[in-house]
C-alpha cells in the first residue's frame, strides 16, 4: 500500500493526485513520518449523511470526517519519527462546492482547506475552545499559504494517488 491513498468515490471530478500532493505536504511540513499511512476518500452527499449520523450523532451531509487511527503526532525536529497510521479523512466535494459560493473561492480551494483542516485534525488538533481555534485555524492558514507557494515553484513530489 503506498503511504497516501486518495480515492475518488464523490461522482465528481476531482484532482486526487494533487489532493495527495497535498496531503504528503502538510504531512511532511508536520513531521510525521515519510512512511505513516493516511487515507482521503472523497463521497457523496448520501454516503457522509450516513457517517456523520453513526459517527458524530448528527443528521445531514457535513463537508469532512476525521478518523485518526495511531495519534500520531507532529515531530520535533530532533526526534525519531514514528511510523504508523493517520488515519482516514472522508470528504464530501458537493457540500465543500456550497461553501466555496459563500466563503468567495473556488471548489478546488475549498477541497483543500478541507484536506488540510482534517489532517490537522488526524494529528490532534480541535477548535472547540478559543485557543485551540486560534492555533488550529492559524496552522491550517499557514500551511494552505505555504502550500500555493511551493506549488507555484512546483517542487512538491508526487506520491501515489488513486481515483
Amino acid at each position: 500500500m503506498t503511504p497516501i491513498e486518495v480515492l475518488n468515490e464523490s461522482g465528481v471530478d476531482a484532482d486526487v493526485v494533487a489532493l495527495g500532493r497535498l496531503s504528503r505536504f502538510v504531512l511532511d511540513r508536520m513531521r510525521i513520518h515519510p512512511q505513516s499511512e493516511m487515507c482521503l476518500k472523497l463521497v457523496d452527499e448520501a454516503t457522509i449523511s450516513e457517517l456523520n449520523a453513526r459517527w458524530m450523532d448528527k443528521q445531514g451531509p457535513t463537508d469532512v470526517l476525521a478518523f485518526p487511527m495511531d495519534e500520531l503526532r507532529p515531530g520535533r525536529v530532533d526526534a525519531d519519527l514514528p511510523e504508523g497510521v493517520v488515519g482516514d479523512i472522508v470528504l464530501c466535494p458537493q457540500v465543500a462546492a456550497a461553501q466555496a459560493e459563500t466563503n468567495g473561492q473556488s471548489a478546488a480551494d475549498e477541497v483543500e482547506l478541507l484536506t488540510v483542516h482534517g489532517l490537522l485534525h488526524l494529528l490532534g488538533y480541535d477548535h472547540a475552545e478559543p485557543d485551540e481555534h486560534r492555533e488550529m485555524f492559524g496552522l491550517q492558514a499557514r500551511l494552505l499559504a505555504e502550500w500555493q507557494d511551493a506549488r507555484a515553484g512546483e517542487d512538491v513530489e508526487a506520491t501515489g494517488a488513486t481515483s
